[in-house]
């Protein structure tokens, strides 16, 4: 695949990675430490037109095709170490604002993709449960239907933002019989009555971007905040999570290219036994392997771009490009961190929490697993 990008995309491209380096990578590692988000660098990435850059302009976005904002993503994913924040800013953008994008009424779109592309709120997207993870339409949270709107009652668990979230996009029972043709979407505000969020849940990595649990009980929903019609659920979200799997990597690959950069400086620069190590065979196949993994990765998440900019379905691909991705890049932090020894491994390097990160990567979205069945399927088995 042959990414021909213009000089003007190439300079959006070196303006992203520049802005994320000076702006969003200082202090990485004390809010990993920490488990810190910070608002004012959420908040400075809304005002540099990252929340918004694909979305439509009268909805407080940028208005750009999708392939130049992959582009753009995978440069603040070079500049910006704090792969937590990357995460944050792509899991809302795909499964959140998409659908509201897709699926809702003007109204919707103006009251609240606007305020999330413009970075005045944040947005979590509320399917998995207890019970119901891989399985995903095996949810229990209900939606009795009342006077003006809907009661909700359940809870949501591992979902990102969820924390700090002043929306969450939540997937409910309306019609018990009906299988996964029963569920529909809420759009549920974090100040409706019966809505509570848990606090942040401690993990191994991506520590700047919280994750919790969100709880209902009795919580009313009015029916204007009703995403499509009933029972349009399922489609609301596979069509979420196409362009969440599709897409979720973008700066991550950015992270891929920088750490590949590192390694090969490091490589060059550090000598045992007289001679630099990237002479050992040791230590360049390594760093063959993480070019190999680099650029197939790449080449994965822009077909998916151009797919999707071209209107055509791509469910397999999604998976294919999420399970690569996801593997290809825990892979290269592995490697990252045996290629730097022991200054991989202690903390202060900036090395070891990017192969923590790594590791969520081939769980949420659907694990590695999935991804495979998914891809299976779509081969007839």
């Amino acid at each position: 695949m042959q990414l021909d990008w213009t000089k003007e995309q190439i300079a959006d491209y070196q303006r992203s990675a520049e802005f994320a380096q000076l702006q969003l990578d200082p202090g990485t590692a004390e809010r990993d430490s920490q488990s810190q988000f910070s608002p004012e660098l959420w908040r400075a990435c809304a005002n540099f037109g990252v929340l918004g850059w694909c979305f439509p302009e009268r909805y407080g976005g940028g208005g750009l095709d999708l392939m130049s904002t992959i582009y753009r993503l995978e440069g603040i994913g070079y500049g910006c170490s704090d792969n937590g924040l990357t995460l944050g800013l792509n899991g809302q953008m795909w499964s959140v604002q998409e659908p509201l994008l897709t699926f809702g009424n003007d109204e919707q779109k103006q009251r609240y993709l606007s305020a999330l592309c413009r970075g005045e709120m944040l947005a979590a997207h509320g399917m998995t449960e207890k019970n119901s993870g891989s399985d995903a339409f095996a949810l229990s949270t209900r939606a009795e239907k009342v006077d003006g709107g809907y009661l909700l009652n359940g809870e949501k668990h591992y979902v990102g933002l969820a924390p700090i979230a002043d929306i969450s996009l939540i997937f409910a029972r309306t019609d018990p019989d009906a299988g996964q043709w029963g569920i529909s979407a809420f759009i549920v505000e974090k100040d409706f009555e019966g809505y509570s969020a848990g606090s942040r849940e401690l993990k191994m990595g991506l520590r700047s971007s919280p994750v919790g649990s969100i709880t209902m009980n009795d919580c009313f929903v009015p029916i204007e905040n009703r995403l499509g019609p009933e029972g349009i659920g399922v489609s609301i979200f596979t069509h979420s999570m196409e362009w969440e799997r599709g897409f979720i990597f973008a700066s991550h690959v950015g992270a891929m290219h920088k750490q590949l950069d590192t390694c090969v400086e490091y490589a060059r620069s550090r000598k045992q036994f007289g001679r630099p190590i990237g002479q050992f065979q040791g230590v360049s196949h390594r760093i063959a392997d993480m070019k190999v993994r680099l650029d197939t990765s790449r080449m994965l998440l822009y077909r998916i771009a151009k797919l999707k900019q071209d209107g055509k379905p791509c469910t397999a691909e999604a998976a294919m490009a999420k399970l690569h991705i996801s593997e290809s890049l825990l892979r290269n932090s592995e490697d990252a961190m045996r290629i730097h020894g022991a200054l991989g491994y202690f903390s202060e390097f900036g090395i070891e929490h990017s192969l923590r990160d790594a590791a969520g990567g081939v769980i949420y979205s659907g694990s590695s697993d999935i991804q495979r069945n998914i891809i299976a399927s779509s081969l007839g088995l």
